[in-house]
């Protein structure tokens, strides 16, 4: 049997995203190193191929939530291989920003905000997901360490919406509102409710917020 060329590779990692194989993602990652392929062409090509398609079906509702998920975690699993062969400086170029995103204090709904972090991922950005019931404070430490571009809150029920503006608050009396982009989502949140708490932007799905996401970084004075 001849060897695989690198469209082949591509094409390997693709199809295991889309087809939620997380074990096929990582094998071919794998393969492609041994092949000596380019490990950011790898992830272009193959893996962010995958979950863009899958995006797009899910756009059209031909495929589900569970569906989206599954694709994200195959596009880690091979992202976890392929990452380590990259060097440093490469990988800052590969990301186009970093964002920290959490479901906000006193809200434990996940689903949302997990299906924004992995259309996120699928953006080229380096998402910090810090799961669900998380303070303004810890949000706040979290932005700073990992030197955040974008905070992304989620907030389900309307009980908890006052938690996004807090965030907002303390960012302002910490003196650093001015370093990060804030964006607000979930089934309580929209767009009067973000413009009323000085929010960056407001998606009400996912694929909407990634899209805002590339343009607050591509465009700083949006």
């Amino acid at each position: 049997m001849s060897a695989l060329t690198e469209q082949e590779i591509f094409k390997e990692l693709e199809d295991a995203v889309k087809e939620y194989d997380s074990q096929r993602a990582e094998a071919s990652a794998r393969k492609a190193l041994e092949m000596g392929i380019d490990p950011l062409k790898a992830i272009e090509h193959g893996l962010a191929a995958g979950i863009q398609e899958v995006g797009r079906k899910f756009d059209r509702m031909e495929v589900f939530v569970p569906h989206l998920v599954m694709a994200g975690n195959a596009m880690r699993a091979g992202m976890t291989v392929l990452e380590k062969a990259i060097p440093k400086s490469s990988l800052k170029e590969l990301v186009l920003g970093k964002v920290v995103i959490a479901t906000v204090a006193g809200d434990i709904h996940d689903l949302g905000k997990t299906l924004v972090a992995t259309m996120l991922i699928a953006n080229g950005f380096e998402v910090h997901d810090l799961g669900v019931d998380v303070s303004a404070s810890k949000i706040l430490s979290s932005a700073q360490e990992k030197a955040a571009d974008i905070i992304a809150l989620s907030s389900l029920m309307t009980i908890t919406l006052p938690a996004q503006h807090d965030v907002i608050e303390e960012l302002g009396r910490r003196g650093v509102r001015e370093r990060y982009k804030v964006m607000v989502g979930g089934g309580a949140a929209s767009e009067k409710w973000a413009e009323e708490i000085g929010a960056d932007g407001y998606a009400p799905d996912a694929t909407g917020a990634a899209e805002k996401a590339r343009r607050l970084v591509r465009q700083p004075g949006q």
